[in-house]
């Protein structure tokens, strides 16, 4: 993961939640196709597909073209206002289906992450719990955000929860090896990492994360062989080999470093894990 340093928008643009409209139109053909061409353009063009989407949602457009809109704010960078967006869909959709807005509120957590605003983050993340509490993706969201707080107890609690509702989520494991970490118990940290490779014995980050464990228990040697490991598994330059680089030489992660590893692809929404 890591969730990430940089957080990828979780967008519900899937096959077969744009087969159901994603609940947010008339479920007709010619809505569904306008829908998915105002979502393929947000992700290529999002500059072009704003004004297209503002349009459409002057003419009857709807959630979804409202959501359009929205997608289209994120992807030209635009996160304050994407979030806001996400938000009043979610809101204004009432009580009807909960995972449908549990999906928005996770949305709006995202943008508010990039836009920098963790605790927004956060209040946007407690209402999809709210809503979905079985999601195992929804607490490693909030638990990604009070990583960005430097609040490592919360994160911990957050991606054990996410962990006792999907047990061997490597890359979750790898989060909460980094938040143990940083959080100065390199013992733990040392056995989540050990737990994800055992699952993916080649895992770069959770390669890191037990030699960084070892580095900050006194185990430079130990600590080398999974440094040397991890460059050769990754391109020369690559944030992860310059991470055990840094580690061969006995340095730790710096503080003003990015707290956890990149987020894997499965982990942004859309990617099939919701």
């Amino acid at each position: 993961m890591l969730l990430r340093p940089a957080l990828a928008l979780l967008l519900l643009t899937g096959p077969a939640m744009a087969q159901k409209g994603l609940g947010l139109m008339e479920e007709t053909p010619d809505h569904l196709r306008l829908y998915n061409d105002c979502m393929k353009l947000a992700r290529a063009d999002p500059l072009k597909a704003l004004p297209a989407a503002e349009k459409w949602h002057a003419q009857g457009g709807g959630f979804a073209a409202r959501h359009c809109v929205a997608t289209a704010m994120f992807m030209a960078g635009r996160y304050a206002q994407a979030a806001v967006q996400f938000e009043s869909i979610a809101r204004d959709m009432g009580q009807d289906r909960p995972g449908l807005r549990a999906e928005l509120w996770a949305q709006a957590g995202q943008a508010f992450i990039e836009a920098g605003v963790a605790t927004k983050a956060i209040e946007a993340q407690n209402r999809a719990i709210e809503l979905k509490p079985t999601d195992a993706s929804l607490w490693v969201d909030r638990g990604l955000s009070h990583a960005a707080q430097r609040a490592w107890p919360r994160a911990i609690s957050d991606f054990d929860r996410a962990l006792q509702l999907s047990p061997d989520d490597v890359e979750v494991l790898v989060l909460r090896a980094a938040s143990w970490r940083n959080a100065g118990n390199p013992e733990r940290a040392l056995a989540d990492a050990a737990r994800a490779l055992r699952i993916a014995p080649d895992h770069s980050e959770a390669l890191l994360e037990r030699a960084f464990a070892n580095l900050a228990r006194g185990q430079r040697g130990t600590a080398n062989v999974d440094f040397s490991m991890v460059l050769r598994l990754v391109p020369p330059g690559s944030p992860a080999a310059l991470r055990a680089e840094a580690g061969l030489r006995g340095e730790l992660p710096h503080p003003s470093e990015p707290a956890l590893p990149q987020a894997p692809a499965g982990a942004a929404r859309g990617g099939g894990k919701r």
